[in-house]
């Protein structure tokens, strides 16, 4: 996600610094103008904020605040980080930040995917202080369409949780559905056109119908990053007391795929569980 948020900043003309803890990964982007870094802190420094996109909590701990953490930064304004992590776990990294350099924390999870990237149409759910948010949204436009403010900090991660729910939930469904259509002699390559237009239909079910019968690549989402955002939907119901009998299920569903070899295959492995003959094609 972070190499095509570059490319569209680049192109929307503003000026970026890039830092990656691959940086053969950045060589693209320096060929088109984008300065290479040393460190998170020198990409950090003198700017007007600071974009992060990470796998997890600790990656975002190290390149926050490790030794050379964008912490550290010369005149530090606002960090966007595009990261999905717990709520609860953002609001102490904007504690943390503002007590150390005064700059302004927003946790904004996405949804999209690259394709919403590429075409600039991406959601972004904000979480933050509202009154210091114009400048940072003014960046996000170069590849986000939806950018809503959702309230103070961990609001942002709350409702990428939300969404995280009505997807995988949604994708399960879908891999069921799937799996009846192939017992029951349907053909499959009509399964979508089929319910296109109708109450089951949905961009989950356009997309990842194809990708179910027929994998192809690059990958739009590991099925284990998905189980990372469901067992953190977990963890938060209970600490809030929030029945979810369904994303029970779903959780359950995504840690037996992973267990049986499937974590780091695309997400629409999962209709293995209910079509095993399908499991050689990812």
């Amino acid at each position: 996600m972070g190499e095509p948020m570059a490319l569209r900043l680049l192109a929307a003309g503003h000026t970026v610094n890039v830092w990656n803890r691959t940086p053969a990964k950045a060589q693209a982007l320096t060929a088109l103008g984008a300065q290479w870094c040393d460190t998170p802190a020198q990409a950090a420094s003198d700017v007007d904020g600071v974009f992060i996109c990470l796998l997890n909590t600790s990656a975002v701990e190290q390149v926050v605040f490790g030794p050379e953490g964008i912490v550290h930064a010369r005149s530090l304004r606002w960090l966007v980080d595009h990261s999905s992590v717990h709520p609860e776990q953002t609001r102490a990294w904007s504690q943390r930040l503002h007590l150390a350099c005064q700059a302004d924390w927003f946790d904004a999870p996405v949804s999209g995917g690259v394709a919403g990237v590429q075409t600039g149409t991406l959601a972004v759910m904000v979480g933050g202080p509202a009154s210091a948010l114009d400048s940072a949204r003014q960046a996000l436009r170069a590849y986000a369409s939806n950018i809503t403010h959702m309230g103070d900090s961990g609001a942002g991660q709350a409702t990428k949780l939300c969404n995280q729910t009505i997807v995988a939930s949604t994708v399960a469904a879908i891999a069921e559905a799937v799996g009846l259509a192939q017992r029951n002699g349907i053909d499959l390559n009509q399964l979508a056109k089929a319910l296109q237009g109708g109450w089951a239909d949905s961009k989950p079910l356009q997309v990842f119908v194809p990708r179910m019968i027929t994998p192809t690549q690059p990958s739009i989402g590991a099925l284990s990053t998905m189980l990372k955002d469901v067992d953190t939907v977990m963890q938060v119901a209970q600490s809030s007391g929030v029945p979810m009998p369904v994303m029970a299920a779903v959780q359950q569903q995504l840690r037996a795929a992973q267990a049986a070899g499937l974590g780091e295959a695309e997400l629409s492995a999962l209709v293995c569980l209910v079509w095993p003959e399908q499991r050689s094609a990812f």
